[in-house]
C-alpha cells in the first residue's frame, strides 16, 4: 500500500486553460511565428479587439507568404494594413 504522503507528493500541477478563446488563439499565435517576448502584449491586443476570422485568416496568410525567421513582422504588417 502507499502512504498517503506519497499519493500527494506525487501530483503534477495542474496547468490552467485561457479563460477566454482569444487568450488560446494568441498563444497559438505566438507560439506558431515565434513572437519575441516584447510583442507577445501586442499579439494579446490584437487578438482581443479583431474578430478571430480575421486574425486566422492573417496567420495562414503569414505562414504561407512569409519567408525566413521573422514571419512575426509580416504577421503585424498585415494585421496593420486591415
Amino acid at each position: 500500500m502507499q502512504q498517503i504522503a506519497d499519493i500527494f507528493k506525487d501530483k503534477k500541477p495542474v496547468k490552467k486553460p485561457p479563460a477566454y478563446q482569444w487568450q488560446d488563439l494568441a498563444l497559438r499565435i505566438i507560439n506558431e511565428l515565434g513572437i519575441p517576448n516584447f510583442k507577445r502584449n501586442s499579439v494579446f491586443k490584437i487578438c482581443k479587439d479583431n474578430d478571430k476570422n480575421f486574425v486566422e485568416k492573417c496567420l495562414d496568410d503569414t505562414k504561407e507568404l512569409a519567408e525566413g525567421g521573422d514571419k512575426w513582422k509580416y504577421f503585424f504588417k498585415l494585421i496593420g494594413d486591415k
